[in-house]
Formats: C-alpha cells, structure tokens, sequence
C-alpha cells in the first residue's frame, strides 16, 4: 500500500512558477507509476501529467505540455510537478495519485490518492 501526500501549493501570480510535491510512504514506491491530476469546483477532475515507474515515460496535458514537468525522485520517494508560466485557467485542487499498472491518463487506473493540494493563480 501506498499513501500519498501533496504539498506546495499556494497562491501565485500569472506567469508565475509553482513547485508541488508527492510524498509517498512504502517501500515499494518505485514500482508505481504517478499521476498529477486537477480538479476545479464543478468541473470533473483531469489529467495533467504522470511518469511510469522508472521515470523514462511521461506524459502531459495538451494544456500544460511545455510549461510543466513532471520530475521523480524514487530514492527519495518523491515526485513533483514544476509549474511554470501559470494561467488563469490553472487554478484547481491539484491531486497526485499511484498506479501499480503503468499509469496513464484515465483517472479511474488509479490505485491510490492524496488529499489533494489548492493552487490559485491571480491575474
């Protein structure tokens, strides 16, 4: 079992930078894929980035390909999500979730989840 905690969220400006953090418990951490995943109210939640296990796929939104990055640290059990150049219609809870299969971009492949960390952008 896995459990996941984000951290870094916060308030920034547009065209700002913002640094989220997945901490995960568990030694088998390195076998699962990772996804970020955002959710803003009353909107269904989406796909934004994930790495498969080794760190040698990735994947990105269509909306944040080129601003963000996904970065996976397995010897410290840790995968961020780099943001930079923020837009007005990135604001949302931002999730990280754990696949022991090989990830991707449907939300429901996702075996576990964090409680989720809130980034606002002002304009």
């Amino acid at each position: 079992q896995v459990q996941l905690v984000e951290s870094g969220g916060g308030l920034v400006q547009a065209g700002g930078s913002l640094r989220l953090s997945c901490a995960a418990s568990g030694r088998t951490f390195s076998s699962y894929a990772i996804g970020w995943f955002r959710q803003a109210p009353g909107k269904e939640r989406r796909f934004v980035a994930y790495i498969n296990w080794s760190g040698g796929r990735t994947s990105y939104a269509d909306s944040v390909k080129g601003r963000f990055t996904i970065p996976r640290d397995n010897a410290k059990n840790t995968v961020a999500l780099q943001m930079k150049s923020l837009k007005p219609e990135d604001p949302a809870i931002y999730y990280c979730a754990a696949d022991r299969g090989g990830g991707g971009r449907y939300y429901k492949d996702y075996d576990y989840w964090g409680q989720g960390t809130q980034v606002t952008v002002s304009s």
